[in-house]
C-alpha cells in the first residue's frame, strides 16, 4: 500500500506513467467511468481550498466512486483537539483513500503513518503539494511536448511556495533544465531545495529580483501568489504583496511559445488582460489537475488491492530519533505535542545537516 506525501515518492517513470494514463482518460473518459465503483474518497481539508478540493472530488466522481467530505477544521473533531493521527485512524474505517490538506507542515506525513488506507498530500503548509506538481507536469507536457532542455522561471514566493519546491524536485530528474528564480530577498528559494534538488542534479540556475531580466529566455514562467497566510508579520506581507505583477506589456518580451503557469488562486500578480493571451495556461492547469488526480487515485487504489504492506515514503530514510527538536512554529510538531521529533541526515562531510522529517527545517 502506498501513500504520496512528496512528488519524490513517485519515480520519474511513475510520473510519466500517470501522464500516459491521464492522456488516455482525456481521450477515452467512458473507459474509466466505473473504475472506482464502490470506492470512497475522504477529502480532509483543514485549510481553505477551491480548485484542489473540487478537483479531487470531481476526479473520484468521474471514476464512478463516492466522496466523504469534511467541511473544514472548525466543523470537524479537529476543533475539539483530535490529533491528525487519530483522525487518520478513524477515517480509515470509512473510506478507501484520503486526500488531505492541512496548514501544518508534515500533517499529511503523520496521517500516512497512521492510516490503514492510502493518503495523498493535497498541500501541507508551505512544504509540499505533489498533486499540483502532477497538474503542472501534464500541462507542460501537453503544451511543450517535453521536459528536457526547458528554461523555467519561478516568480514570487519561492520561500513558502510549496508548489515551487515540488515542481523543482520533479524537473530535477530531467536533463538540461535551467531555472530562473525570481523573488525578493526575503522570499528566496530555501537553501535545502538547492542542496537537495538543484546542485546534486547539476541544474543550471540564476537568481534575480527583476521579473523582466530573463523574460526573453523562458520557455515556462511559473507565477506565484505572495501568500498572506504564511506570514506571521502582517507588515512584512503588506510590504511584499505587490512585488511582481505580470502585465501584457511585460509578457510581450517573452517568446511566442512561452507558457505562463500559476497554481492559483491569483490575487493581482497576473493582470486579467493576460488571460486572453494564447500563452496563458493557468486555467488549463486546473483541468489537467483533475485528470492527473484521477490517474493517481487509480494507481494507489490498485496498489492497495494488491498489498496492505506500507511502502516507505522518501522522507523515511536515514532517520535520527531523540537527538533534536524542531522549533518551527509551522511544523505539525508545534501543534501536536506527543508527536515524536524525528530528523533525517542529509548531505555529506561539512555539508551534513539534520532536517525535520515533517517540515524540512534544519536542526539548530
Amino acid at each position: 500500500m502506498r501513500s504520496v506525501n512528496d512528488i519524490l515518492d513517485l519515480t520519474r517513470g511513475e510520473v510519466e506513467e500517470l501522464i500516459s494514463v491521464a492522456l488516455d482518460i482525456i481521450e477515452n473518459p467512458k473507459k474509466y467511468s466505473e473504475k472506482c465503483k464502490g470506492k470512497k474518497l475522504a477529502t480532509l481539508f483543514f485549510e481553505p481550498s477551491t480548485r484542489t478540493r473540487l478537483s479531487f472530488e470531481a476526479a473520484m466522481y468521474e471514476l464512478g466512486g463516492n466522496v466523504l467530505s469534511v467541511p473544514g477544521a472548525s466543523l470537524s473533531s479537529a476543533a475539539k483537539g483530535e490529533s491528525v493521527a487519530d483522525t487518520a485512524k478513524v477515517v480509515s474505517c470509512y473510506a478507501d483513500i484520503i486526500a488531505m490538506r492541512h496548514p501544518k507542515e508534515g500533517a499529511a506525513f503523520v496521517a500516512a503513518k497512521n492510516a490503514r488506507i492510502p493518503v495523498i498530500n493535497a498541500g501541507d503548509g508551505g512544504h509540499c503539494h505533489p498533486t499540483q506538481t502532477l497538474a503542472d507536469m501534464l500541462t507542460i507536457f501537453r503544451e511543450k511536448g517535453r521536459f528536457d532542455g526547458l528554461t523555467v522561471g519561478f516568480c514570487g514566493d519561492l520561500k513558502y511556495g510549496r508548489t515551487v519546491h515540488s515542481l523543482i524536485n520533479s524537473l530535477s530528474r530531467y536533463s538540461g533544465v535551467k531555472l530562473v528564480l525570481i523573488s525578493p530577498e526575503e522570499l528566496k528559494l530555501p537553501e535545502y531545495v538547492k542542496r537537495d534538488a538543484i546542485v546534486p542534479n547539476g541544474m543550471e540556475y540564476a537568481e534575480t529580483s527583476v521579473l523582466e531580466e530573463f523574460m526573453p529566455e523562458l520557455d515556462v514562467l511559473y507565477m506565484t501568489r505572495i501568500q498572506q497566510e504564511r506570514f506571521s508579520d502582517a507588515a512584512e506581507y503588506q510590504r511584499l504583496k505587490d512585488s511582481y505583477i505580470l502585465t501584457a506589456d511585460k509578457l510581450a518580451a517573452a517568446k511566442k511559445d512561452t507558457i505562463v503557469l500559476h497554481p492559483l488562486p491569483r490575487v493581482n500578480e497576473i493582470s486579467v488582460k493576460v488571460d486572453d493571451d494564447a500563452r496563458a495556461c493557468y486555467f488549463k492547469q486546473v483541468e489537467n489537475g483533475k485528470y492527473m488526480r484521477m490517474a493517481l487515485i487509480l494507481k494507489l487504489l490498485e496498489d492497495a488491492e494488491r498489498t496492505k504492506v506500507k511502502t516507505p515514503l522518501t522522507c523515511e530514510k536515514g532517520l535520527v530519533y531523540g537527538k533534536h527538536r524542531c522549533n518551527n512554529p509551522r511544523c505539525i510538531t508545534s501543534q501536536e505535542q506527543e508527536i515524536e521529533h524525528i530528523f533525517r541526515e542529509a548531505g555529506e562531510g561539512e555539508n551534513k545537516v539534520f532536517r525535520c522529517v515533517y517540515c524540512e527545517k534544519e536542526a539548530d
